[in-house]
């Protein structure tokens, strides 16, 4: 027996699984909940979210939409492990790399779908968003997302679905002005993301994202040019509109379209002439004064909503 190596089956499957779950949590993109936490704006602008049972509501719901969020990346990531392949980036996301199994990633999705309904049990309205959310992304994947224009329509509506979901659970109406803000916002970072891939991929953006041989940079830049100004008006808007005044008894909210204005010029600045912006999540943690501003916008508004009184 000297001189022979010693196996250790279980060892060995043992690190095989752990490896697929690595694998696992990085399809589930985790550092892309942070966009979930908009679920929290209806919350933050009604002036209660110092409530320990209204957060408590929202933050289940924010929980849920993480996990069918990583549900729905895992679907769409199956569907296009292919085309994946042939764009420098996404070649390295675990299913296209072959790192995690198709049926493996499968299964995860399926449980995530049914814990993220689990979660959201106590509002019937809540579950309706959230399902509406998962069905339209499922659509997404499979057609929306090959038709020009819509394909950026319904990334917006997903991010206004999860603010109704929001508040819903807190027995608030969303007002009209965040919702048409959060839906133009969502636009110029969607339009930021296809500029990036029109840059990236060039001749080859088509056999990546078919919808992507009707764009072109200049009209992604003259779409940029009309909505961004509107969202930053639609937001100034808001903080001048006499309900909002009267309902947080203050008129210095229109300071915080400082700190907006610069989040905005900051983010075209980083598209346009660093040639970034696809994934404004990752633009967020790399980029120094984007984070800082949000931060600094943040600690305004609460101060002004919840000391100013």
């Amino acid at each position: 027996m000297t001189g022979q190596k010693v196996h250790f089956p279980k060892l060995a499957l043992f690190t095989i699984s752990a490896q697929r779950g690595r694998a696992l949590l990085h399809a589930m993109r985790p550092l892309d909940w942070i966009k979930n936490l908009i679920v929290f704006a209806a919350l933050f602008f009604s002036g209660h979210a110092n409530e320990f049972t209204l957060f408590t509501a929202v933050l289940l719901v924010f929980a849920a939409f993480c996990a069918m969020s990583s549900a729905v990346y895992l679907f769409n990531d199956i569907m296009d492990r292919h085309r994946d392949r042939v764009h420098p980036d996404k070649r390295n996301r675990p299913i296209a790399a072959g790192t995690l199994p198709v049926s493996t990633a499968g299964v995860a999705a399926g449980i995530l779908v049914l814990t993220a309904l689990a979660l959201v049990s106590f509002s019937t309205s809540a579950w309706i968003m959230l399902l509406l959310y998962g069905l339209m992304n499922v659509l997404y994947t499979l057609r929306l997302k090959n038709i020009v224009i819509l394909d950026l329509f319904t990334i917006a509506l997903g991010f206004v679905l999860r603010v109704y979901a929001g508040s819903v659970v807190i027995n608030v109406q969303p007002s009209s002005w965040l919702i048409s803000a959060t839906f133009l916002l969502s636009l110029v970072l969607g339009l930021g993301k296809r500029r990036h891939e029109l840059l990236l991929m060039e001749e080859r953006a088509e056999s990546h994202r078919p919808v992507l041989e009707m764009y072109s940079v200049q009209l992604v830049d003259q779409l940029m040019a009309l909505v961004a100004p509107v969202t930053l008006v639609t937001y100034l808007l808001y903080t001048l509109d006499p309900k909002t005044i009267a309902h947080f008894n203050s008129h210095g909210l229109y300071w915080t379209g400082a700190f907006v204005a610069f989040g905005i010029f900051r983010y075209l600045f980083l598209v346009h002439r660093r040639d970034l912006g696809s994934s404004p999540t990752l633009l967020l943690f790399q980029d120094a004064p984007l984070r800082w501003n949000l931060v600094a916008w943040v600690v305004a508004f609460w101060f002004i909503v919840y000391f100013e009184q």
